[in-house]
């Protein structure tokens, strides 16, 4: 079932327990949890929502992808997920890649609104990773692979057939791509169209390191099991995690080298076991 709070759009995967808010990477949505979502439905009621120009949320009238939106929305999903029968005690949150530093901001600004979060290689930036000085953002991969991503196909099944056979994407448990698939794109005419426009989510890229989120960690009083998977070189988001552990206050730090950025997404059954372990000590 999906609603929505204010403009941002929320989908309830159901299942059992205290709520579990999923926030979601860049370029992608919300609907691409539920085959993780399903391997926590006796734990949790699992949500997840949508950030503003993705899946079912519109992007802002003036097209901003400032990282503080991102913000204001989870913490709305969070605040109106607080108030609902079963959410005594706070909400659990998991983030993955800006998903993680969306969750962090909200868990700032609301204190008790979250019980314990797990973050999937978020992407917070310690003082001396980001984009250099002299590098201009729109020249990084991320950004001008953004760019240039293909937005329409003839059909559905086009687009998923595309994705099947072309890396990162290939990897994905085939459920994860049919959910990024069916729920990612929009009727355009004869064609299907991404509803996250290339341009929006290369903007997200180059916005990535002026939220200051690193700024907020040590506020976050709650604790916080900070995933990361294999390291590869010059990939900030295994580079960042062990810092971003290490920088809250009851933070805790878990490898996975069998794991890629995509985890929840290509092994959606593995990341659902540790997320159902790193919240353990809370759901008694």
């Amino acid at each position: 079932m999906t609603d929505h709070v204010g403009d941002v759009a929320v989908h309830r995967f159901g299942g059992t327990g205290p709520p579990l808010l999923i926030s979601h990477a860049t370029g992608f949505h919300g609907w691409c949890y539920e085959p993780m979502a399903r391997g926590l439905a006796h734990q949790f009621g699992t949500v997840a929502l949508d950030y503003r120009g993705h899946g079912d949320t519109p992007a802002p009238p003036d097209g901003s992808a400032a990282w503080s939106g991102f913000g204001d929305d989870a913490e709305a999903v969070a605040v109106a997920l607080s108030q609902e029968p079963g959410a005594t005690g706070g909400l659990f949150g998991f983030g993955h890649s800006l998903g993680g530093a969306g969750l962090v901001m909200a868990a700032s600004r609301r204190p008790g609104l979250f019980r314990r979060l797990v973050l999937y290689e978020p992407i917070i930036s310690p003082p001396g990773i980001g984009f250099p000085d002299d590098v201009d953002p729109d020249s990084t991969p991320l950004v001008a692979a953004a760019r240039r991503r293909r937005a329409t196909f003839g059909s559905i099944d086009e687009a998923f057939a595309n994705y099947a056979n072309k890396p990162p994407l290939a990897a994905f448990d085939p459920d994860a791509l049919w959910a990024y698939v069916s729920h990612g794109f929009t009727a355009d005419g004869g064609e299907v169209r991404l509803k996250c426009d290339p341009g929006y989510e290369a903007e997200t890229f180059r916005r990535a390191f002026d939220a200051h989120v690193w700024d907020l960690l040590s506020s976050i009083e709650i604790p916080v099991t900070v995933i990361a998977g294999t390291k590869r070189p010059h990939e900030n988001p295994t580079v960042m995690a062990p810092h971003v552990a290490e920088a809250l206050p009851h933070g805790s730090y878990l490898a996975r080298l069998d794991l890629d950025h995509f985890g929840p997404m290509t092994r959606p059954d593995v990341v659902a076991e540790l997320v159902r372990d790193a919240c353990q000590p809370d759901l008694g």
